[in-house]
């Protein structure tokens, strides 16, 4: 008897909008306003600025290892700005720039990049996680809480981000299945910075793309230009439509490239040429953004200049203020803090063990 053959996998969609050189596909470009535009211009120069910062204190050893965001900078903004500051942000450990426009205060990433947990709390009226350092894990807690959204009927959704190598972690793919069996409205944005560490992509999978990875689940997959942050912006507006109106989740693959260290502890030199590196910093998204805000009338290069300024105060004042913050710390037992609304007794129990022994420790010296 014949079998019936199973449908084939529907043609993966690719955006791109936005070329190296700032011209742009008028048909598909996204209705923004010309201040909104401007602010996610703001916050892609303030987030790379942020980063070449941070470097430089690290290598002088005054801050700890951190995850540079440089060349990942439109995959974050054009996914953030989509988004309603009242939807649920997930990140990984790369965010930064997806921070910045959520408003986490620039003194408290340094804090905590400085080795302080104190840097991790997140303003009262910002719907953010922390930031998550085991690869993918923070996956299932995006599909949790917009499974309970739903269950609370609420319109609200959840964006969450991980690289390349979460989509090899088992994470990943109980996250994709739970959430397209109970059709949790969840934006899953992939940033393919092409490497994981030191594994390129082509030796992660043989799918063709990460983006068709969603069919196995049961819902869409797309795969954008992650370095044209119109597209990512027109893409992730789609599944944010998609999540509200359907409580559908999207798989998002932003194909981009991370420019400098996975993190400050590795040396890229050992694994990656440089011919790749230069390739990819022609398509550089801060310059194509620029490009084009130019060509509308947007951006002049006075106003460049005074952004460039008012962006490297900003930094400096917060790392000031980082470090008056760190000077006043002096109470370990805020370990406690922030785990629980209600500390159960388990931990009520440690702190009050933790704060005898200190008080011990501190009347025999």
């Amino acid at each position: 008897m014949p079998k019936a053959a199973l449908k084939a996998l529907e043609p993966i969609q690719v955006y791109s909008i936005l070329e190296p050189d700032g011209s742009v596909d008028s048909e598909l470009e996204p209705d923004l306003p010309d201040d909104k535009l401007q602010a996610m211009y703001r916050a892609m120069l303030l987030a790379r600025r942020f980063d070449e910062r941070l470097l430089n204190l690290q290598r002088q050893g005054r801050l700890g290892t951190f995850a540079p965001v440089t060349g990942q900078e439109a995959a974050q903004i054009g996914s953030i700005a989509a988004v309603d500051q009242d939807d649920w942000m997930a990140p990984s450990f790369r965010e930064t720039a997806a921070a910045v426009w959520r408003g986490t205060p620039l003194d408290g990433l340094f804090i905590f990049i400085a080795g302080y947990n104190e840097g991790q709390a997140i303003p009262e009226d910002q719907n953010d996680l922390p930031i998550c350092v085991p690869v993918g894990s923070q996956l299932p807690h995006a599909v949790g809480m917009a499974y309970a959204l739903k269950v609370k009927r609420s319109d609200r959704l959840v964006i969450t981000y991980f690289g390349d190598g979460a989509t090899s972690e088992g994470d990943f793919h109980e996250a994709l299945n739970f959430a397209g069996v109970f059709e949790t409205p969840t934006i899953f944005m992939c940033q393919n910075n092409q490497w994981a560490i030191s594994v390129p992509r082509e030796k992660q999978t043989r799918a063709q793309s990460l983006a068709q990875k969603a069919a196995a689940y049961g819902f869409p997959g797309v795969k954008v230009d992650g370095n044209d942050v119109l597209a990512v912006y027109r893409a992730t507006s789609e599944a944010v439509q998609r999540a509200r109106e359907e409580s559908l989740p999207t798989l998002i693959e932003c194909e981009t490239y991370r420019m400098g260290v996975h993190t400050t502890a590795d040396d890229p030199t050992v694994y990656r040429d440089e011919e790749e590196v230069e390739e990819w910093r022609e398509r550089d998204p801060l310059d194509r953004f620029r490009k084009y805000l130019k060509s509308r009338d947007l951006l002049s290069d006075d106003h460049h200049e005074t952004l460039e300024e008012e962006v490297k105060n900003e930094i400096e004042e917060a790392w000031q203020s980082a470090q008056d913050q760190i000077e006043g710390f002096d109470d370990p037992t805020v370990i406690f803090d922030h785990m629980f609304q209600d500390p159960t007794k388990p931990i009520a129990d440690q702190r009050e063990a933790f704060e005898q022994a200190a008080k011990k420790e501190k009347t025999n010296g």
